[in-house]
């Protein structure tokens, strides 16, 4: 049984892993040194059932996250009224820490397609995210933090630049950003951005947390792209990354993630081992 009401435990500045159903029991056995886990709302959808009952029994021992893949909040379609009502019903039921979701879309006119997809970076998306964001949090009375994504195409009439249009998403709205230091390696791969010019161009102080994660590199005859795939160990350019990043923005909440072939809990744990290292590397918080 949960308890009849929740505090909100504050994410630690540490790391963190996804929590996935393969490990719900062994965490529970084990009680696994970690600062927090994250949960992908959607898998918590469903009122009580196994799931619940596993999150509230891990959630009464650590701080918890809310990761959202659906909310699709850059597509023209108005927001989905039953998917913000599970979602704020979630949150409601166990107090997270922090609540995010993308920046992307991945709906039309109320078919939703399985995957996250890049948006033009222009005044007119800016203004239609705008008021979905605030919406959202309006209705969810919560802030949200908005995840850059990995894409693997560019528009040919995006205007701004992805670190300021995240900048000026964070100053229309009042959310928080979710950096992942992953994605952003795999783009400025794909892409051929300056992975450093971002970090020193995002807003540290309204960056609540980092992810990282493992990429797969798929070759063709005429070359080979990046794929955000979720599915190895963290490569050494992303943890040289993840070293610059808290080196400029300070020590930030950061995450494991592992979504497919997913790896005996000791792994992920040992991805945030390295994690907590680098952060108690960086003398000092910067805000």
């Amino acid at each position: 049984m949960k308890p009849t009401t929740w505090r909100n435990k504050t994410i630690p500045v540490q790391a963190g892993i996804g929590l996935r159903a393969n490990h719900y029991q062994e965490v529970l056995e084990t009680h696994p040194k970690i600062g927090w886990f994250e949960v992908h709302s959607e898998n918590y959808f469903g009122e009580g059932g196994l799931p619940r009952h596993y999150l509230w029994q891990i959630r009464s021992n650590y701080p918890l996250s809310l990761h959202g893949v659906g909310l699709s909040l850059g597509s023209t379609d108005d927001l989905n009224k039953t998917h913000l009502a599970k979602l704020k019903g979630l949150i409601d039921d166990v107090a997270p820490g922090f609540v995010s979701e993308h920046l992307c879309w991945s709906s039309i006119e109320g078919h939703y397609l399985n995957d996250l997809l890049p948006l033009p970076y222009t005044e007119e998306s800016l203004t239609l995210l705008t008021k979905h964001v605030c919406q959202a949090q309006d209705y969810l009375n919560h802030q949200l933090l908005i995840e850059n994504i990995s894409s693997y195409l560019q528009f040919s009439h995006s205007l701004i630049p992805e670190y300021e249009f995240m900048t000026e998403l964070v100053k229309r709205t009042g959310c928080g950003i979710l950096l992942d230091v992953n994605n952003l390696y795999v783009n400025s791969i794909n892409h051929g951005w300056d992975a450093s010019v971002y970090l020193q161009s995002i807003p540290k102080q309204f960056v609540f947390e980092l992810h990282l994660a493992g990429f797969t590199e798929n070759h063709f005859d005429d070359g080979s792209i990046l794929i955000d795939s979720h599915n190895k160990p963290i490569s050494n350019p992303v943890w040289e990354l993840y070293y610059q990043a808290v080196q400029i923005m300070g020590q930030k909440p950061t995450l494991i993630e592992w979504d497919k072939d997913i790896p005996p809990l000791a792994i992920l744990l040992e991805e945030a081992r390295i994690a907590d290292r680098i952060l108690e590397s960086i003398d000092a918080v910067i805000v």
